[in-house]
Order: C-alpha cells, then structure tokens, then sequence
C-alpha cells in the first residue's frame, strides 16, 4: 500500500469554500471542531474551495492541534491571484480572487507554499493534482494532462523523494485521467469524486479499481452522495441533476425504504468497500451532520437489499459489496 489514512472516514471541506451557498465563518469552524471532536482526522481541501477560503477556515480550526496527528490534503493545478473579479458558478459566494489554471513544475511550488500559508502549517500530506480532465478543460483535456504529468507530477514526485509530502496523485471526477496518470508516472493513489458511487461506477470497476490493486495504489472517494442528489439534495456532478438521474436515485431510495434502511448508509458503505479505497469523504456545512455520517458507516445493511439492488440492475454485481468477503 502507498499510504494509508487515519480512519474510514474523512471530511472534504469543499462545501467551507461556500460552495453553492455563503456559510458563516462561525459555522464553518463549528463543523470542523465538530469532525475532530468526533475523532475524524484526515481532512482534504483545495485552492479552488472558495479561492482559498476552505484552506483558510481549516487551517484556523486546526491551529492548536499538533501537526502529527492529523493528516491533510490539498491540491496543485490552480494559482490565487491577488487580482479580483466577480465570481459565478459553484464557488460564486467565494473570496473574489481570481483564480488561473497552472500545471506547470514552478506554479506546482509556489502552490504548495501559498497553501501551507493559508494553512498556517508547515507541511501537506498528500498533494493531489486538480482537475486536469475532460470535465474541466474540454476535447483539449489530453494535451492538459501531459502538461500535469510533465510539470506538476515531476515537481510532486520530486517532493515525494525528498520528503516534504508523503504521496501525490490525481484530484479529478473522470476515470481516465486516472488511468492515464498511472502509464505516465508513478502516482501514489486518487481523490476520485463521483465516479465510484451508487449513481456512476461501471467505469472505476473496469479499470481503474483492479489496475489499482495491482499496483497498490490508493483511493480516496469524494462525491459518495453525488454532489447531494443522494442525500436529498438536485445537484448530480455539480450541476443540477438531469430527470434520468432523479429517477435512478428515486428507486434505490425507494429500494432503501423498503428495507428500513437511509440510502445515504448504502451509498456510503458502497462507496468505502472496494479493497484500494482508503477513505471516504464526505463534505458538509453542518456540525450536526458529521455525527450522522458516522453513524451511516456503521448502520447495518441487510444483505437482501445488496440483492435487490443486483437484480433491478441498480448496482453492477462486480461491485465490491460491504461486509463481504
């Protein structure tokens, strides 16, 4: 194995970079210190988070707690400018920074020391390389990636060797840059969001899952709930959910209800079971919720509705299943 991470369970703080939404500071750090007081202890952020703004409410929630006994990522990929432009999109209640795509081996540097700044700490665990995939930059996403792999993961394998991170890889919502990244270079694991869930994981089964197992390569898994369609929320993968994925969701719920049991247990239990998966990490603005992801970790899940799911075709019957050997 890589690396291996404290806990099943993580906490992605993209939602504390007000995503989708404008949180208050004081609930922000009430969450935080809530996932730590319940004994979470790895944590993933990223500049994009609100141009900064998730790194930086992380890091104020952290500050009296001793470096070693937690473990934090970030990502590379990204520049914060100090100019300033009106915000839209998923990050439009954000700081107002602009912020610039650059995957080159400098930028990869002078990332991590902005973020360490940010942070307030002095050092990152794990670094991962941002969204260099189709979803981000489009039919030209390939020549993209060969810029990531021949600057910023020259840079991080670079840093890997020297000892200033433990591990780096690919913070990404597409399979094949996944799999792309690992006959390109020598990644240590994934931050894979969305594309190994109930909803989307046809695709991970395939090929991403086994060539991660032969190499001993780690997976973190972002996005278990779908960007919130699976916990009750529209948005599928960022955007709002299409009529097909409503319906697809509304029959594992109605799947679940029979059963007694809440889909956001099977959706996170699914998420968590395939042998590389080393964390599962849910995202939340509020402290109450923290509490209730643990308890969906643990919930039992009767075997029979695994069943159901495989006979309507619901969930592939390659997929790993939780509990089973």
């Amino acid at each position: 194995m890589r690396f291996e991470l404290p806990g099943k369970m993580g906490l992605g703080t993209a939602p504390l970079g007000n995503m989708f939404e404008e949180v208050p500071d004081t609930r922000a750090l009430e969450t935080l210190r809530t996932a730590w007081d319940a004994g979470i202890r790895y944590f993933d952020t990223a500049p994009q988070y609100g141009a900064g703004l998730s790194e930086m409410r992380l890091g104020e929630a952290l500050a009296d707690e001793p470096r070693g006994t937690y473990v934090v990522s970030t990502k590379v990929g990204r520049l914060i400018l100090e100019e300033q432009e009106p915000k839209q999109g998923i990050f439009a209640h954000g700081r107002a920074n602009r912020v610039v795509y650059d995957y080159s081996e400098s930028a990869t540097l002078r990332s991590i020391e902005e973020s360490l700044e940010r942070l307030n700490m002095d050092r990152i665990d794990i670094a991962w390389i941002h969204d260099c995939a189709a979803d981000a930059h489009g039919e030209h996403w390939e020549e993209v990636h060969d810029q990531a792999m021949n600057g910023a993961a020259r840079a991080l394998t670079r840093l890997r060797e020297e000892g200033v991170i433990r591990a780096w890889g690919l913070g990404v919502n597409r399979v094949d840059a996944c799999t792309r990244a690992l006959e390109k270079a020598d990644p240590d694991g994934f931050l894979l969001a969305g594309r190994y869930s109930l909803l989307d994981h046809e695709g991970a089964l395939e090929t991403l899952l086994p060539e991660c197992d032969r190499r001993g390569a780690r997976l973190v898994i972002g996005g278990a709930y779908n960007s919130g369609i699976l916990a009750g929320g529209d948005h599928y993968d960022y955007k709002q959910a299409s009529s097909e994925m409503r319906e697809r969701t509304r029959r594992l719920r109605d799947i679940c209800d029979r059963f007694g049991v809440d889909v956001r247990a099977v959706a996170l239990q699914f998420s968590a079971a395939p042998r590389a998966v080393a964390s599962v990490i849910p995202g939340t603005t509020r402290p109450e919720r923290i509490a209730e992801n643990q308890a969906l970790m643990t919930t039992a899940i009767p075997n029979a509705l695994w069943q159901t799911l495989w006979s309507e075709g619901l969930v592939s019957m390659d997929a790993p299943i939780p509990g089973a050997d």
